[in-house]
């Protein structure tokens, strides 16, 4: 009776779940139209343009920081210079 009983409720709980139905999936999100090719290809240039003035203001930066270290390097020879001078003089 037991069993019966058992298998009678799990045959009602399987009929059941049949029954229900699944809700449908989200609908896909609409594609975002891609960037048409000129304004991308526009925005390539820009980019481009702006990298090579970067790259030349740093190349000028390193320049004037050269010549600067030069200059000082030279101050700091000629200053060498004149104290060994007056070091031997004495």
């Amino acid at each position: 009776m037991k069993q019966s009983l058992l298998v009678a409720a799990l045959l009602a709980f399987a009929l059941s779940a049949c029954g229900k139905k699944e809700e449908p999936a989200a609908p896909p999100a609409p594609a975002q139209e891609a960037a048409p090719a000129a304004a991308v290809e526009e925005a390539a240039k820009e980019a481009v343009e702006s990298a090579k003035e970067g790259a030349a203001n740093a190349v000028e930066a390193a320049k004037e920081g050269a010549e600067q270290a030069v200059a000082a390097a030279k101050e700091g020879a000629d200053a060498a210079v004149e104290a060994t001078k007056e070091a031997v003089q004495k």
